[in-house]
């Protein structure tokens, strides 16, 4: 099997299988550091192709935008357990790929103030 450190750039990027959950805004508990999913997804997103409009300037545009990479994969503990990536890591054969389309709203349509109100519990995350 490949290891993480020799996939080229083009390689990386193509493992991914455009299921848009880290796309989603994520609360954490300030006392637990528990992550909590809403249905809520980056202004940036386009839902309907499960995409990033801005991919190249996401993290440019949105500070916060994670780019995940060999380096890096095996930190992000919220990384979903169907992501390609965390599946890669760890050693996941085929993971089953599911989407957020048709489940997201977003950011520009709710107030930020209430992101707990779209918390989510989706058995696939």
């Amino acid at each position: 099997m490949k290891k993480l450190k020799d996939y080229t750039k083009e390689e990386w990027e193509n493992i991914c299988n455009n299921c848009g959950k880290c796309c989603l805004l994520k609360l954490q508990d300030a006392e637990t550091d528990e992550i909590y999913y809403t249905n809520v997804v980056c202004k940036y997103f386009d839902t309907e192709k499960c995409l990033c409009t801005v991919y190249d300037k996401r993290c440019e545009l949105v500070p916060e935008c994670l780019q995940l990479t060999p380096e890096n994969v095996d930190k992000i503990k919220w990384m979903p357990k169907t992501c390609a990536y965390r599946a890669l890591f760890e050693n996941f054969k085929n993971p089953v790929k599911t989407t957020i389309k048709g489940r997201c709203i977003s950011e520009n349509l709710v107030n930020p103030d209430n992101l707990e109100d779209y918390i989510v519990d989706w058995e696939d995350l």
